[in-house]
């Protein structure tokens, strides 16, 4: 799971910290039962020094090897046994002598071989959980989701209410969110402001980053942006996260500038994922037909093409609870 440079390297961080508290922790314990019990320390001192002895036996010159290895043999055996009746008088448990890794699996490096320890893949899911909440600064969960505020009068058009199409969009992006996999399909949330947009992407991005996914949420015109500031201010690597990322939330597209360099940032991130099978989630106040006005036919494919439309129906909620959209 890709996650962005920035929580990669808090996760890093975090972890390095923890694997010098680590070593601090087992130095500290070791010291206190050395002082203690200093022939202890002797004992290990000389233990340890056996291979050394073992090694020079094989550049000795004048006594047999294997009667060499058989005396230091005896002499291992004689100081362990020494060890063991020590550890056992004094009452010290074996296992507070031994430096423990900050992880078992990978020792503290964060990789087991080219692959990402569960440790620091733990540690990545905590940090990009602080990055969304400060993002996302409380907006959506599905627990608090308010279908009562949808109207129940049908609408003439469709001949069905607000409330009860808005509670399919609804069981949709829950399911989507405690389903989602790299093969989940993107979504296109469709309607006017106020009607739980960001809401609900705001939710499927808390469900999904606490399954252990690297999300990735920002508004449309902050991605342009720093896609501009890649472009001329020469700040690379701003805009890889948008593409690398398991999930992709773009929020609020179509109320950003349209100019000729934001019409091919959004081609690019659209055609990226697209070529990646990244899933992507936009959320619009545009219409179709609108979405089919502003943008270029090669963007318009992607969005409307590649993309599972959920239509918001209703009024602006804003109107009645703060803040819903």
């Amino acid at each position: 799971m890709a996650y962005s440079e920035t929580v990669l390297r808090r996760a890093k961080a975090r972890l390095a910290e923890a694997r010098e508290e680590q070593d601090r922790e087992n130095h500290f314990r070791i010291q206190s039962i050395y002082e203690r019990v200093p022939r202890l320390r002797e004992l290990d001192r000389q233990l340890r020094a056996t291979m050394a002895k073992v090694m020079a036996v094989a550049f000795q010159k004048g006594e047999d090897p294997e009667t060499a290895v058989s005396r230091i043999r005896e002499e291992n055996l004689a100081l362990q046994r020494e060890r063991e009746w020590l550890l056992d008088s004094e009452g010290i448990d074996e296992a507070d002598l031994r430096s423990e890794p900050v992880c078992t699996l990978c020792g503290g490096s964060g990789y087991v071989g080219a692959r990402m320890c569960e440790c620091l893949r733990e540690l990545c899911r905590q940090e990009q959980k602080k990055e969304l909440t400060t993002l996302l600064s409380g907006k959506g969960s599905f627990e608090t989701f308010r279908l009562d505020l949808y109207p129940t009068n049908p609408l003439p058009k469709l001949n069905a209410a607000p409330r009860s199409l808005m509670e399919i969009v609804f069981d949709r992006c829950r399911a989507y969110a405690h389903s989602f996999s790299l093969k989940s399909p993107s979504l296109l949330l469709s309607g006017g402001p106020g009607l739980g947009k960001t809401f609900l992407s705001a939710a499927i991005a808390r469900t999904v980053a606490d399954r252990g996914f690297s999300v990735t949420y920002e508004s449309a015109a902050a991605v342009f942006t720093e896609f501009e500031r890649e472009k001329f201010g020469g700040e690379e690597g701003l805009t890889r996260k948008y593409l690398a990322s398991d999930l992709m939330i773009l929020d609020d597209l179509g109320t950003e500038l349209t100019t000729q360099f934001s019409q091919a940032s959004l081609y690019a991130l659209l055609n990226g994922r697209l070529l990646e099978e990244r899933p992507l989630i936009v959320s619009t106040n545009l219409t179709a037909v609108e979405i089919q006005q502003r943008y270029t036919p090669q963007i318009v494919s992607r969005l409307l093409g590649n993309c599972e439309t959920l239509l918001f129906f209703g009024t602006d909620i804003r109107m009645y609870k703060k803040p819903l959209n």
